[in-house]
């Protein structure tokens, strides 16, 4: 990608993210970068390019964060690992975030198809750790791990309508954890 191009997907991000897909115009594009409208069609075919640029953005980022969780130790760790790991994704990159999570549904044809995809990718590595750690033992044994992972995910990806940019999100992940482990962990009597 040119840094032409990186600069106006930044843009871009940043546009969709306040004002929505449809509500930014090309005009807005142009003015955020300094140049005229048509000179925007140099870098792009439409508009629809920049918002499948972002979405695909957003879509390695989070894909790139749970390639950093080990892929061995405590379920129950990992499980933490991987909600930090998103939370600092939304919060270092709280554009893109939001129209990972919000603006992806104007995507059409194709890119709509591969995107939703690797959604559905990022669902099932969640839950597939939600799953390890039912069969492990480490959590109930009549866990429904696909809703365990979309309540995980919810919580995780609506972050974007009230985290700043920059926040410290590793305690905020911590407490949702806290939170969700316990009540999958099963309660122990208490005299």
């Amino acid at each position: 990608m040119s840094t032409r191009r990186a600069e106006l997907t930044r843009a871009a991000a940043r546009l969709f993210a306040q004002k929505g897909y449809h509500g930014t115009s090309v005009g807005d594009l142009a003015e955020a970068l300094g140049m005229q409208k048509g000179s925007l069609y140099t870098h792009i075919d439409s508009k629809a390019d920049l918002l499948w640029d972002v979405a695909r953005e957003g879509a390695e980022a989070f894909h790139a964060a749970l390639d950093a969780i080990p892929e061995d130790g405590p379920v129950l760790e990992r499980i933490r690992a991987a909600l930090r790991a998103h939370m600092r994704v939304v919060a270092e990159q709280l554009d893109i975030a939001t129209v990972f999570v919000r603006e992806w549904r104007y995507l059409e044809g194709e890119r709509r198809e591969q995107f939703v995809a690797e959604r559905r990718r990022y669902e099932e590595r969640v839950r597939a750790l939600f799953r390890e750690g039912r069969e492990r033992g480490e959590l109930r044994a009549d866990l429904d791990d696909g809703t365990a992972a979309l309540l995980t995910l919810s919580a995780a990806n609506w972050a974007y309508t009230w985290l700043r940019p920059g926040s410290d999100t590793d305690e905020l992940a911590d407490r949702f954890t806290a939170l969700l482990l316990d009540g999958m962990r099963g309660y122990a009597s208490r005299p």
